[in-house]
Order: structure tokens, then sequence, then C-alpha cells
């Protein structure tokens, strides 16, 4: 399967670093559309599909375990992965998170990024 069938979804609030992991995950050769929030992210996942919903956690109007569980349950077989600087926070066994998202603690590299989307996307 030729990494451009991957559609990622990315939902990031933050301006710089939405614009940085978009540029890293198109220059990999991946498809990308990003969102500043939960809820826009949202709203497009249920016109199309896509392969991996990248989110950071911390968001306005719907935070990304709302998202990713509202996702998952509109696309079982989407992937998941949270990008945090709270790592804490999605990996408590009482959040809503998906089984099986993976999380990735801010601050990492691209390599770091790139990597463990491929390694998820192969899975």
């Amino acid at each position: 399967m030729s990494q451009s069938l991957n559609r990622i979804l990315l939902a990031e609030d933050d301006a710089d670093m939405r614009r940085f992991l978009t540029r890293a995950l198109k220059n990999a050769g991946y498809d990308v559309v990003a969102f500043d929030n939960g809820k826009s992210a949202y709203e497009r996942l249920r016109e199309e599909p896509f392969t991996l919903l990248l989110s950071d956690i911390v968001m306005p109007e719907m935070d990304g375990i709302e998202l990713a569980r509202r996702a998952t349950e509109l696309d079982p077989d989407l992937k998941v992965m949270f990008i945090t600087g709270f790592a804490a926070v999605a990996l408590n066994p009482d959040s809503e998170a998906p089984k099986g998202a993976s999380v990735l603690s801010k601050p990492f590299h691209l390599r770091e990024l790139v990597g463990e989307v491929e390694r998820l996307l192969a899975a």
C-alpha cells in the first residue's frame, strides 16, 4: 500500500506546531488534512475516510480524547495517535481514549514522529 493512500487527519490547536507537523508528514509522502480544533476535524471525518487521526489532547471545543472516541465510533479501523505534553493524561486508564491509541510526548523529533506514524500504519 503506497503512503499516498494513507490519509492523515491532524488536529492541533497550536499554529506553529500544526504547520511543522503538516510539513514533516507531507515531506514523508503522506496526504495530510489539518485542523486547529477537534470539532472541525470531526466534521471532516464524517465526510471522508482517513487512515490515521493524529491529535493533540488539549484543545478548545472538543479535546483529543473525545475527538478520538467519536472518530473511532464512526470508523473502528481508524488508527489514533496523540501528540501531547501530557502523556500521563492520555495514558490514564480511566480516560476514554480508544484502546490501542499510541502517544507521542512533546517535545519530539520529526523523525520520531514519522517513524511512529510508519510503525502504526504498518501494524
